[in-house]
């Protein structure tokens, strides 16, 4: 799965993954999710990037940068990388978290998993009220960390972003998968995808 990006309709919540009133399963690595807490989850190498984004507002950028503890075993980004991908962030680097625009929280929020070593990323509604420059930055991020080897989960709204980056297609009504599809598909299925999101 690695080298991945999907675009799905879902959105994954923070807290516990449930079962109560539904069927389903979530693998992870051949492990059954349903039931873990969230610290259990990320502990799997998972990082989630929330649409609320969670900065720290009393702590400077960098701080909020070294927060988050590395996973065991893993390799999270050193804060060169970080910055070499997000040089926002580094001239921002002694800025509290309530300096940061709208895009830079964003930057932020995305780095801040990077750090953590998690290879598999859940991103959702990244793209949302942000300056066209800022989704055009975030779309070449997920480029380069595709080509690091991650693997991206992205729930969005904003096809027009999320299609050139997708490999894989997910459509999902009412909590059901409707239709799965690849990137060589996709024009093909642009009919269907007017009747189900309005693109």
């Amino acid at each position: 799965m690695a080298n991945r990006t999907f675009c799905t309709a879902s959105n994954f919540r923070s807290g516990r993954v449930k079962s109560s009133r539904s069927t389903g399963s979530v693998m992870i690595e051949g492990i059954e999710a349903v039931g873990f807490a969230p610290h259990e989850i990320a502990r799997m190498g998972i990082g989630y990037c929330p649409e609320e984004r969670g900065i720290f507002a009393a702590l400077s950028t960098e701080e909020n940068l070294l927060l988050p503890p590395r996973l065991k075993g893993a390799q999270g980004m050193q804060l060169e990388e970080i910055y070499d991908i997000f040089p926002n962030l580094l001239e921002r680097a002694d800025s509290p978290g309530t300096r940061l625009s709208g895009g830079e929280q964003q930057m932020l929020a995305v780095a801040r998993i990077l750090r953590t070593g998690a290879r598999l990323l859940l991103l959702d509604e990244i793209s949302e009220g942000l300056a066209p420059v800022i989704v055009q930055k975030l779309g070449e991020v997920i480029r380069t960390l595709r080509s690091k080897g991650m693997t991206v989960v992205l729930v969005e709204q904003n096809f027009r972003f999320a299609a050139p980056l997708a490999d894989r297609f997910y459509v999902m009504e009412r909590g059901k998968m409707v239709k799965q599809f690849g990137q060589s598909e996709l024009a093909s299925q642009m009919g269907l995808l007017q009747e189900f999101l309005g693109v």
